[in-house]
């Protein structure tokens, strides 16, 4: 090996584990499905009216018309389909994952997510939001100040992963903020 190699871009990487690192989603949909099972089972409202935020959820996720699917067993039986189906993309994870906020917000609770799920979507999301969302990210690093995930290059924007997340998939208008520098 050329000795200047070992200051190339990873040349020199320590070496992990990677056997995990997949561009199949399906477990974290899957994961998300079940999570709206538990959404719904901590409401007290009628059996009908979370059958039709089951269906709503499925249908905004694109994970299907809903017109079977809203009972907590339905939503069981889905979630196991897709974690053994067919691989699913990072699109489609976009697509769950603000459904599922979306039904979050409806309910007034507050979805749990895996921190390498929120960091996976907010990248994807970031690369196809709106001109105005993308053009507050371009040229920075943006960094979740409770997850460990960043992306980007540059001067540092900072949130929640939750708040970057909501950014950029639409669901509220509060940027990242840039690190005050000290003077």
């Amino acid at each position: 090996m050329a000795d200047f190699a070992r200051y190339l871009p990873l040349s020199n990487r320590s070496g992990g584990d990677e056997s995990g690192v997949t561009s199949d989603r399906r477990a974290a949909i899957a994961d998300a499905v079940d999570e709206v099972v538990r959404l719904l089972a901590a409401t007290t409202d009628e059996g009908a009216a979370d059958c039709a935020r089951a269906r709503r959820f499925l249908d905004e996720a694109g994970l299907g018309t809903g017109a079977a699917g809203g009972s907590a067993d339905d939503l069981r039986k889905i979630a196991e389909l897709i974690r053994t189906g067919r691989r699913r993309n990072t699109r489609l994870l976009v697509r769950t994952v603000r459904a599922l906020l979306v039904l979050g917000d409806g309910l007034g609770e507050v979805p749990r997510l895996d921190p390498a799920v929120s960091g996976a979507v907010a990248l994807s999301a970031a690369g196809y939001a709106s001109f105005d969302r993308r053009a507050v990210l371009r040229g920075h690093t943006v960094r979740a100040t409770d997850e460990g995930w960043a992306f980007g290059n540059g001067p540092a924007l900072e949130g929640t992963g939750r708040s970057i997340l909501r950014f950029v998939l639409a669901l509220d208008d509060v940027p990242p903020q840039a690190i005050s520098s000290p003077r």
